[in-house]
């Protein structure tokens, strides 16, 4: 349902990405761009952690990662870390949706990492809320 781009010969475009997406392409070309815009985050094209997760377009600040946004069949996915209080500060701002995916968040020292689906334009607010946090 929610395919990924798994073929690692062939790197796609950011337009080719964006595309994919689908009905949420508007939505992965705004994030990319905010992100870009409003942090000064630099993009680039990857394919991490092995072949099961697929092109993305990984967000850095200097060096440090700031989130990987990864093209699915009609939606995409952001995977980021944030520490506990960074998760908390936002908690009570965000919908159910998003307070499920804190809550089943993979632990990782003080904190943990989500991997984040946007399929609507609520989503995608939420994710700005905790992409804030990450970037400021």
């Amino acid at each position: 349902m929610y395919e990924r781009m798994l073929d690692k010969q062939n790197e796609p475009t950011i337009a080719e990405m964006t595309a994919y997406c689908g009905e949420n392409g508007e939505l992965f070309a705004l994030l990319n761009e905010w992100l870009a815009q409003t942090y000064g985050t630099v993009q680039k094209p990857t394919f991490p952690y092995g072949n099961h997760y697929g092109w993305g377009i990984a967000h850095r600040k200097k060096q440090k990662l700031m989130c990987n946004i990864f093209a699915e069949k009609n939606a995409f996915t952001v995977m980021m870390r944030l520490s506990e209080k960074q998760f908390q500060s936002v908690y009570e701002q965000v919908q159910a949706y998003t307070r499920e995916y804190i809550d089943n968040q993979y632990a990782c020292g003080d904190g943990g990492w989500i991997h984040y689906r946007i399929t609507c334009r609520e989503h995608f607010d939420d994710i700005q809320k905790l992409l804030a946090v990450k970037c400021s």
